[in-house]
């Protein structure tokens, strides 16, 4: 039986060059996040940065919002080379980034790209010499560019533009799709005239970022329409918890399905003591599970039911996605193409067996009045049975082993 690719090819795209980061082009989707340190503390910035980056960030954004944060960019990136941690550094700036970037030119040289939103450079004339003023030393210093626009902060005096427009036609749009018409021709106007400065359609990012995810995604299917400028993904201000997760990922999935989209970040608002990582986390789960890049060994664990009443496999399930997280960039650095590994942990006979088989490696752990074993299977054969009280132990131990067989067999082969 034959199925159809559902899949459709990655748009073909711009390709843009971020420091040593490619986006676009024939470019894997690259991972961004965003610090909400005061970019002022260096030292607290740095090291935000520098967890970021360790989690998988390869681009990171900090606010450059006053002289202050100005001057701490050069500091922040002669740290974080000394830490050899090299990834690029995104300023974002609304108001006033034509005086920051012109005052401070040392920040302006340390950054690999400058975040614009055309709704908050300046209004009437003053909006288009100050826009200019940052695309010429964009260009001056070959630094990249993101046009980034908000819903929230969209060019207003193009929103009442399109709406006299639309008002005085024989059959009016409704109001919402000149506000999401307005977003795209923000972006797209911003972009050409960027253009017109000297700044090559290779330094130049678009995004059109909005807060409800049908609106993300027909904006997006429409600039993707029109352009084949590198573009941004994200769902801004997607909300704190599992609303933010479901929400993003709901939207950035059907693009990416579409092929649409070079680079993401979820804006997730944070929950009382959570780490800043878990946005990038949430970014690597959704492209590995979309299929499109492969980041940390993914584990396959049952929800649970009547017959694993015991908490268990829910422990252990997690002790093993902790410890694959954990042990991951030292074995990336060993063993080539263990990301891609599947892992099981499963909690009954009913599916445990089955599942367990078809992963590199799983576990099938007894569930109620079962007898208290844990077989284990490795490439689809059953190689050991655990029991006792230190079942989660001996299988870290078995994967560890199985990883240092298989994918260092796998390395040699390639070096060769």
């Amino acid at each position: 039986m034959n199925f159809p690719d559902c899949y459709k090819p990655r748009r073909q795209t711009c390709s843009v060059t971020v420091g040593n980061v490619q986006v676009g082009g024939n470019a894997p989707v690259v991972i961004q996040s965003m610090t909400n340190t005061h970019t002022a503390d260096v030292a607290a910035t740095t090291q935000q940065i520098m967890q970021l980056a360790n989690t998988g960030s390869e681009l990171v954004r900090i606010t450059v919002n006053d002289n202050d944060a100005a001057a701490a960019v050069v500091k922040i990136r002669e740290a974080l080379d000394k830490n050899s941690c090299f990834v690029p550094l995104v300023g974002d700036f609304h108001f006033n980034g034509h005086k920051l970037l012109t005052d401070y030119p040392d920040c302006a040289q340390a950054l690999a790209k400058y975040r614009i939103n055309p709704g908050n450079v300046g209004k009437g004339k003053k909006r288009d010499a100050q826009f200019a003023t940052m695309i010429e030393l964009a260009c001056k210093y070959g630094k990249a560019v993101r046009i980034g626009v908000n819903w929230g902060s969209m060019d207003q005096s193009l929103l009442a533009e399109l709406m006299d427009e639309n008002a005085g036609l024989a059959e009016p749009s409704d109001a919402h799709n000149v506000m999401l018409e307005t977003v795209i021709r923000s972006a797209l106007d911003s972009a050409r005239q960027a253009e017109a400065l000297g700044l090559g359609k290779d330094k130049i990012i678009l995004s059109c970022k909005m807060s409800v995810v049908q609106d993300l995604v027909t904006v997006y299917r429409s600039l993707a329409e029109r352009d084949d400028y590198a573009l941004h993904l994200g769902l801004t201000e997607a909300g704190i918890g599992s609303k933010g997760i479901v929400a993003s990922t709901a939207a950035l999935s059907m693009l990416l399905h579409d092929g649409i989209g070079d680079t993401i970040r979820i804006s997730l608002t944070p929950e009382p003591g959570a780490p800043r990582e878990k946005e990038v986390i949430v970014a690597q789960e959704i492209l590995q599970t979309m299929g499109l890049r492969s980041f940390v060994p993914l584990v396959t664990a049952c929800p649970g039911c009547g017959r694993t009443t015991s908490t268990y496999f829910q422990e252990l399930a997690s002790q093993v996605q902790n410890y694959l997280r954990t042990q991951m960039p030292a074995w990336k650095e060993k063993f080539h193409g263990v990301e891609d590994m599947s892992v099981a942990v499963m909690g009954c006979v009913v599916n445990g067996p089955g599942e367990s088989k078809h992963a590199n490696i799983g576990i099938s752990l007894p569930g109620t009045g079962e007898r208290p074993v844990a077989p284990v299977y490795e490439d689809g054969e059953k190689t050991v049975t655990l029991k006792g009280d230190n079942i989660a132990g001996e299988f870290e131990a078995v994967i560890s082993a199985y990883i240092e067989r298989t994918y260092k067999s796998r390395a040699m082969k390639n070096e060769k």
